[in-house]
């Protein structure tokens, strides 16, 4: 049973170059790394997310996009998971927004796995403004939480359930935002490769990522 577990844990989608060089402190964006969490810290941010990863995948993956999200002014916390499962730690999240006082409005969002973890995780949490679902939904219902919610995914999306999508897709708030990226995938959301069963994206990583945080940056304001 051991040794099984352990072959699992090592069959996981790693982080590619570009992802490892986002992990590097600009002029305008502080890195932090911590054994459980990188945080993107543009200076000034009054805005924060916690940002759960898809599953089977390695977290620096979505350095990029966090590091684009942080360039909406927004504090990015990039949380790892045990196996690179969130399904293992629902509740990862939990803590976090207190290491950083400054930051008043705060949002929680994931990838595929991640997000549906992040979903489950926010219906039972309260002083979040909204969720950030990336190729995910919510099998929480969270029609009267109040909360802002924007769903994303890429139109050659081939990993995302469509079925269980327009199943759960009731448990969201009436006045959810969806947004279809024409060209998009289910990978491009970070940078780990393509994935097994996944369309074939028109856009590039940058296009993607560069996409997303602008309409996340939409939903802010």
């Amino acid at each position: 049973l051991l040794a099984a577990v352990w072959f699992y844990a090592r069959d996981y989608y790693r982080a590619d170059e570009t992802a490892v060089a986002a992990m590097a402190d600009s002029a305008a964006i502080r890195i932090r790394q911590e054994e459980r969490r990188i945080s993107f810290m543009p200076e000034g941010a009054d805005t924060g997310i916690v940002f759960y990863p898809g599953g089977k995948v390695e977290f620096t993956a979505y350095a990029p996009l966090m590091q684009e999200l942080a360039r909406e002014d927004v504090l990015c916390i990039l949380l790892k998971m045990p196996m690179n499962l969130a399904v293992l730690d629902m509740n990862a999240a939990e803590g976090v927004r207190e290491d950083y006082p400054e930051v008043t409005r705060w949002y929680l969002g994931g990838h595929s796995l991640g997000g549906s973890m992040a979903a489950s995780h926010i219906a039972g949490e309260e002083g979040y403004e909204g969720l950030l679902l990336l190729a995910a939904y919510s099998t929480a219902d969270l029609t009267d939480s109040g909360l802002q919610v924007l769903s994303i995914y890429g139109s050659l999306d081939g990993v995302l359930n469509s079925e269980k999508y327009a199943e759960y897709r009731p448990n969201l708030p009436e006045d959810f935002r969806e947004l279809v990226i024409p060209g998009g995938n289910h990978a491009r959301f970070g940078d780990y490769g393509a994935q097994d069963g996944d369309g074939e994206a028109v856009l590039t990583g940058p296009e993607q990522w560069a996409i997303t945080a602008e309409a996340f940056a939409t939903l802010l304001h």
